[in-house]
């Protein structure tokens, strides 16, 4: 993935969604492009047309913070898309880093500590590589899928990543009701991570695997939507359960750099609270049937 081509795309989409009118700024006319121009970006950040078309050109190398911030506002960016302006800043002269597939063993008691809640941990590539038993069951389509993945005809497990089940496999949009808000939020937070970290091999090929074999996923990439992840609702169908409708508060390990804990509760006496109550009762007597995603193997190929 290549770090300018992203600058590039970013900004220049960012700028064809404001209009003169919302910038503050006379109509004209014979306008060719839609959206704000280069020059009109540069007035209103109090930079020269060159100055901004170099950077709208993907040389982000060593512009100041205050130069970015000007843009920021100029572009009118939200809290999600000036943090990955910054990050792709950052990320020009960073170096690759290493994914994390797995947790250190601190991590993984607390997630077992909590009993009464749904947890798992994930990285910027949307696999999950930890979670305790009510989130392994609660996420049990998608351990499922990557137990039954295969390669070139051989049986072999994967991690469990939350994208490739949610665009690929059949049983996404089940487990999803709301599957166009959740794959919003999905393809968000990968163009997220391709901003902090655009040299991961990894998460390049998952993006191409996508972007090649579906056309949801691959127009809605192409929108340079990014996303801040931190609390909200999310609608779930547990085919042993059903309907399950969650609150989540997610934060980034800062202990951990690359990982996420989301952690999902249901309201006192609502029906999702006991629903989790049953995904409990049916995780105590099925979890052994559901195994960690770096330590499965699978047992049988399956087509896809």
């Amino acid at each position: 993935m290549d770090n300018r081509d992203e600058i590039r795309d970013f900004l220049a989409s960012r700028r064809a969604r404001i209009t003169p009118q919302q910038a503050g700024l006379a109509p004209g006319s014979r306008r060719r492009v839609p959206g704000l121009r280069r020059e009109e970006v540069a007035v209103l950040a109090g930079v020269s047309t060159d100055w901004y078309t170099r950077l709208e050109k993907g040389h982000i190398r060593g512009v100041s913070t205050d130069v970015l911030n000007a843009v920021a506002r100029a572009l009118q960016l939200d809290d999600a898309e000036r943090a990955h302006l910054f990050d792709l800043a950052r990320a020009a002269d960073a170096r690759p880093r290493r994914p994390v597939r797995k947790v250190r063993p601190g991590l993984q008691r607390m997630l077992d500590a909590m009993t009464d809640a749904p947890a798992i941990i994930r990285n910027g590539r949307m696999d999950i590589v930890a979670a305790n038993p009510l989130g392994r069951a609660m996420y049990w389509p998608v351990f499922h899928a990557s137990l039954l993945s295969a390669d070139q005809g051989q049986a072999r497990s994967r991690p469990a990543n939350i994208a490739r089940f949610q665009f690929l496999d059949p049983a996404g949009p089940d487990f999803f009701p709301d599957w166009d808000t959740a794959a919003d939020v999905t393809v968000a937070l990968l163009r997220t991570e391709a901003g902090r970290d655009p040299y991961n091999k990894e998460l390049t090929q998952l993006i191409g695997e996508l972007s090649t074999r579906s056309d949801d996923f691959r127009g809605r990439w192409a929108q340079h939507n990014v996303r801040l992840h931190h609390a909200g609702t999310k609608t779930f169908h547990h085919p042993a359960i059903g309907d399950l409708t969650l609150d989540y508060e997610s934060m980034d390990l800062y202990a951990d750099p690359g990982l996420n804990l989301t952690v999902y509760t249901a309201a006192p006496g609502t029906p999702s609270c006991d629903a989790l109550r049953l995904l409990a009762s049916w995780a105590a007597t099925t979890l052994d049937q559901i195994e960690q995603p770096q330590d499965a193997e699978a047992s049988s190929p399956r087509s896809s």
